[in-house]
């Protein structure tokens, strides 16, 4: 009986301690007053030295969004400011609107319609050069004609301009994704430098064929930019590559890691990159064999080679992912995974030698398509988040910061 009771005390204090340090872990998080009103989604974070900027979209009515931005100061948003307006904006789940900054140079884009047909539509930038007080006549960024697809950019402040990056669909002649087999051509990934006059220049093909409506993704390394996308083959292989600017060309696209992930249509989930010093880290989903996953990777050689990844989820990914890297050692990855019926978006800490802290839950979410893409930055020892919270068909947008140690 004795030793029944021994085993029963250690049981009851074990089931103790995991709901204090659960209860501790939700306490954690700390919700902020967010500066978005109304129907609202389509949050990005972009994180600017000591300060973390939010752009988002706002419907007006059933024809009208704005793109609006706010920024933290002293872990408080400012008041949300307007930078444009529109009536014909092509307003997706999947592809949605950037901000990025470059000392008092502000850049963003948006999506408009360019024709009736579903997916044809243009990307536009717009920029302040005295850090928002004025924004510039926003104008096109690619520079053909075409009534087709254009959209999930990715840009990054570059030297005194921005690096951007895209899917292109000049070549497809018009169609749905649907009809991916049927175009006259495939999506290609394009790349071109936006000076702060918005001149494009280098503006450049990098890859003929890929995934349709995958997120690209970039990083500025100690020896220049690089781009991760989800490829398209001609056997219909959808795995994540990259390219690297290297002597001012871009090197021949390669695998990160062969999934060797066959499917016949997009799967809408695009990777995500971050670099420190000659440390590059890479993280997708991949669902090949009918096995879905989210997996990182690191390079110790800014992208020439990666590492063997590391599996991140726990059997039931919905992938989604972002990364920051907190040093040359170890990253942080969130992503979307379904745990007993239930969505959640969850974060971890994980060292290149494949050590990972317990996965922290930041939120439930609603695994439909309305919830976007989940955002966070690491600003000093803080960790922001940003994601679409759906109620009654309505969305809005969550924000909340936690503590780094949360993932010790």
């Amino acid at each position: 009986m004795i030793k029944i009771f021994r085993v029963l005390t250690i049981c009851l204090a074990i089931i103790l301690f995991s709901c204090k340090e659960e209860k501790t872990k939700s306490n954690a998080l700390q919700f902020l007053e967010s500066p978005v009103i109304g129907d609202s989604k389509q949050p990005f974070l972009f994180l600017d030295g000591n300060s973390i900027l939010l752009s988002w979209t706002q419907k007006v009515n059933d024809s009208m969004y704005t793109l609006n931005y706010s920024t933290l100061s002293d872990g408080k948003w400012t008041k949300a400011e307007e930078i444009v307006k529109g009536s014909n904006w092509f307003v997706n789940w999947a592809d949605f609107p950037a901000i990025a900054k470059n000392k008092d140079n502000l850049m963003v884009h948006f999506l408009q319609k360019s024709d009736s047909a579903t997916f044809a539509y243009d990307v536009r930038i717009k920029q302040s050069e005295d850090d928002g007080v004025t924004w510039n006549e926003d104008y096109k960024l690619h520079q053909d004609s075409t009534l087709t697809e254009h959209g999930f950019v990715t840009l990054l402040p570059y030297k005194e301009d921005f690096f951007v990056t895209w899917l292109d669909g000049r070549n497809t002649k018009g169609g749905d994704h649907g009809d991916e087999h049927k175009m006259a051509g495939a999506m290609n990934v394009r790349t071109a430098t936006v000076l702060s006059n918005g001149k494009i220049i280098d503006d450049t093909l990098v890859d003929h064929k890929t995934c349709d409506c995958c997120q690209t993704s970039a990083a500025i390394t100690s020896k220049g930019p690089i781009i991760v996308y989800r490829d398209r083959t001609d056997d219909e292989i959808r795995d994540i590559y990259i390219s690297r600017l290297i002597n001012n060309k871009w090197t021949k696209p390669k695998t990160v890691y062969n999934d060797n992930w066959e499917i016949n249509g997009c799967p809408v989930n695009g990777p995500k990159a971050d670099a420190f010093n000659n440390t590059l880290v890479v993280a997708w989903f991949t669902a090949a064999n009918d096995k879905p996953k989210v997996k990182l990777s690191f390079s110790d050689d800014n992208g020439e080679s990666f590492e063997t990844p590391i599996r991140i989820d726990n059997g039931k990914a919905i992938g989604r992912v972002d990364v920051a890297l907190i040093d040359e050692n170890n990253t942080l990855i969130s992503w979307m995974e379904t745990t007993e019926g239930n969505t959640e978006i969850k974060i971890m800490k994980v060292n290149k030698d494949g050590s990972k802290s317990t996965p922290f839950v930041i939120s439930s979410i609603s695994s439909t398509r309305g919830s976007g893409f989940p955002q966070f930055e690491l600003l000093n020892d803080k960790i922001i988040v940003a994601w679409n919270h759906i109620v009654d068909k309505q969305s809005t947008i969550k924000t909340a910061s936690f503590s780094i140690d949360v993932l010790n």
